[in-house]
């Protein structure tokens, strides 16, 4: 038997760490060269990819900045399409005259006392009207000069009000859907309450969705009474002038909506039709045990200066053709210009005493005009 004496333990065992560390820093250094070589094969990819999209794409560009070039009228088209772009900035700055006469009925008195205008301008630039009228008492004292105290005074109680109908869904119906006034030009009422028909079935006027809750009706047939579906995407309809219609109140229906649960006492309204005034306001009152709700409309003025927004000159003793007195004068009124804006979709004013239809109709402003009064003293030597 043999044996081996190792005269130098300490440093073999230092050798034989040396080599197992540098086995170790080879095999590292060779991994991380194959992972930087696989990262470069996949960066070579992507940007190889991407250089052969952006060659396609500035092949794609090229040819139609070509077809772009060879299109002949490519100016006339580039100005047209300016210019549809353009329309309903146009729209929306466009001014209706025809609200004038709406206006006008604003300021009738309505306890039988009469004015009449003979000779009208108006300017849309700095939103004024100027007229000739005549002021005629019919009411004790039967004082002419009372009817135009009390017509100037009125200045501080017109107001106007307009909005937007909503579906159920609270998406807006565009303004073409939306019948407001009969045949006659006035506006749809009962029992003091204004509404209006929803022509559903309108290109461009049914709803985005149907609505959430379904209704039925009643229909009576002779003697038979049967239940009958007679709803459109939801919504319950009647039939006006031809058209499938639904019915939509612009006055607030406070009593019956909180009852269904369509609007709650912070005035929120849901899950119906109805309209949404940018003017009036509703606010609660309590009355004890029962609530009520009262209407404010402090933004809509229609002659935001009241009294001062009125300039009366002129005023004389005058006789008309029949040989009775009134009182002649001129007026300049300036008016909200927001009044005769047609981005300012279903406006009504309201007078002191009631709502006016915004209609152009010739039966509703015929008897507002009259010959101008004859002043008394020209009348009289007339006479001699």
């Amino acid at each position: 038997m043999s044996y081996e004496i190792n005269l130098v333990p300490d440093v073999k065992v230092e050798m034989i760490k040396a080599l197992k560390l540098r086995n170790l820093i080879f095999f590292i250094c060779f991994v991380t060269t194959c992972v930087a070589v696989g990262l470069m094969l996949i960066f070579g990819l992507v940007v190889g990819g991407q250089e052969l999209a952006l060659n396609g794409k500035k092949d794609l560009l090229s040819e139609m900045s070509l077809r772009i070039h060879d299109y002949d009228d490519l100016s006339d088209f580039l100005t047209l399409q300016n210019q549809v772009e353009k329309l309903n900035d146009a729209a929306d700055q466009k001014n209706l005259l025809s609200r004038t006469f709406n206006m006008l009925l604003s300021l009738q008195p309505t306890n039988g006392d009469v004015v009449e205008i003979s000779d009208l301008t108006v300017n849309l630039d700095d939103s004024t009207l100027t007229f000739h009228a005549q002021a005629d008492a019919k009411s004790e004292p039967f004082i002419d000069y009372n009817v135009l105290d009390a017509f100037k005074k009125s200045m501080n109680y017109l107001t106007y009000d307009y909005g937007t109908y909503v579906d159920g869904n609270g998406d807006d119906i565009p303004a073409y859907c939306i019948v407001e006034n009969d045949l006659n030009g006035t506006f749809f009422a009962e029992d003091g309450q204004l509404y209006a028909y929803w022509a559903i079935e309108r290109d461009g006027c049914k709803p985005k969705k149907e609505s959430k809750e379904v209704k039925t009706e009643k229909v009576t047939e002779s003697t038979e009474i049967t239940e009958s579906e007679t709803t459109i995407s939801g919504y319950k309809y009647t039939e006006y002038n031809g058209e499938k219609v639904v019915k939509i109140w612009r006055t607030p229906q406070f009593e019956s909506w909180i009852k269904s649960g369509n609007m709650d006492l912070t005035g929120a309204i849901r899950n119906v039709p109805h309209f949404e005034s940018e003017c009036v306001e509703y606010v609660i009152v309590k009355k004890g045990d029962k609530i009520t709700w009262e209407k404010e409309n402090t933004k809509c003025m229609l002659v935001p200066k009241g009294e001062d927004g009125i300039e009366i000159s002129g005023s004389s003793n005058g006789v008309n053709d029949a040989g009775e007195l009134m009182l002649r004068f001129d007026a300049i009124i300036k008016f909200d210009p927001e009044a005769f804006k047609f981005a300012n979709h279903h406006l009504i004013t309201f007078g002191p005493y009631g709502s006016y239809n915004v209609t152009d109709s010739y039966t509703q402003i015929k008897n507002m005009f009259k010959e101008r009064a004859a002043d008394v003293d020209q009348a009289e030597e007339g006479e001699q």
